[in-house]
């Protein structure tokens, strides 16, 4: 694999015509400094306030300390993961920052219509040295589906080196459609075979305050987060036209185990509480079969025990909407529990 250093936009900012011919062609944009530190730093704060709650964090007196507790690794859809995961979901100030004026203004120039945030916000929380689960190559548009036009910002919330585990993205892999996915650990858990893509991969050392902004067919994936005892933090937030179907999932908090009246309970402004009820959206249903060779592996995998099966039968069990399928899931993850566990990788 040949890394490429990701040149900055910021000089296009002021020319959207020039803005948008570059995304279009790479699939991806760049900016160095676009978001203002103290915002960053507010929301990774909050964030990790919640992870040393959750015991995830070595006890320190610096708030932004980011030192993971030996032995406390743990992934989404862990149930010890989403302990930790429904607190963040509460944080204001985490779903607040994708509503700043800066990405605001970046996605309509963008879109060349008022851009809709989409409340379903994310917060990506690497542990160190947890390889095996860095988050696989892959597109955006399966998980999100609606418009193919959404655009992802990813936002690190703090210094992201290579070796903490930065986002890579594949230039021009976004003009080939949706690519065949199969099972995989790692964030969503399935990816697309590394072999069937072309090698134009580009990262970065990131700072606070750099934002990445691709089109939902952008393929990219996480470098692995190679230090020795620190999280690496960062949000996802998506953004499309407000004239554009949104699939339903999207008006949801992030992995369906919070009410939105959950989410807010502690909220200091009801400002942007429930706002794209505001908006004339058409909301659209979610297409499951997206998932059908992830699913499908899972299942056969599982029958022989091979506990590589598991991230990907929790989210069945926690999110597919067929009851019979979530109860097959369950099952499944039962004799995982019961019998003897396999090593092995799909």
């Amino acid at each position: 694999m040949t890394l490429h250093e990701l040149v900055p936009a910021n000089s296009l900012l002021t020319a959207p015509d020039a803005l948008r011919a570059r995304l279009d062609g790479d699939g991806f944009l760049f900016f160095r400094d676009l978001l203002p530190p103290e915002a960053i730093l507010d929301v990774r704060r909050r964030v990790l306030a919640c992870c040393r709650r959750g015991g995830w964090l070595i006890d320190g007196a610096d708030p932004l300390d980011d030192r993971a507790h030996p032995g406390r690794a743990c992934v989404e859809p862990e149930p010890a993961f989403l302990a930790v995961y429904r607190e963040v979901q509460k944080v204001e100030a985490f779903h607040a920052l994708a509503h700043h004026p800066r990405l605001q203004s970046l996605a309509e120039a963008v879109l060349g219509e008022p851009a809709l945030p989409h409340p379903n916000k994310i917060a990506r929380l690497s542990f160190p040295q947890n390889i095996r689960h860095t988050t696989p190559p892959h597109q955006d548009f399966p998980f999100i589906q609606g418009t193919v036009e959404t655009y992802t910002a990813w936002i690190p919330l703090g210094d992201v080196s290579r070796a903490l585990g930065g986002l890579m993205v594949d230039a021009g892999s976004h003009v080939g459609g949706p690519y065949e996915y199969h099972l995989s650990l790692g964030a969503g858990g399935m990816g697309i075979d590394p072999a069937a893509l072309p090698d134009r991969w580009h990262t970065t050392d990131y700072r606070t305050g750099d934002v990445l902004l691709f089109h939902s067919h952008m393929v990219h994936r996480a470098l692995p987060n190679l230090s020795a005892d620190r999280l690496r933090l960062s949000v996802d937030y998506r953004y499309q036209g407000c004239s554009q179907p949104i699939a339903d999932s999207n008006l949801k908090p992030h992995t369906g185990q919070l009410t939105w009246d959950e989410v807010y309970s502690d909220w200091a402004s009801d400002a942007l509480q429930y706002y794209w009820e505001k908006v004339d959206l058409r909301v659209s249903g979610f297409d499951t079969s997206y998932f059908a060779n992830r699913d499908r592996e899972a299942f056969l995998l599982a029958e022989c025990l091979n506990p590589v099966a598991r991230p990907a039968l929790l989210r069945i069990a926690q999110r597919d909407p067929d009851p019979a399928k979530r109860e097959r899931a369950r099952q499944a993850l039962a004799a995982l529990a019961a019998g003897p566990a396999e090593s092995g990788s799909p």
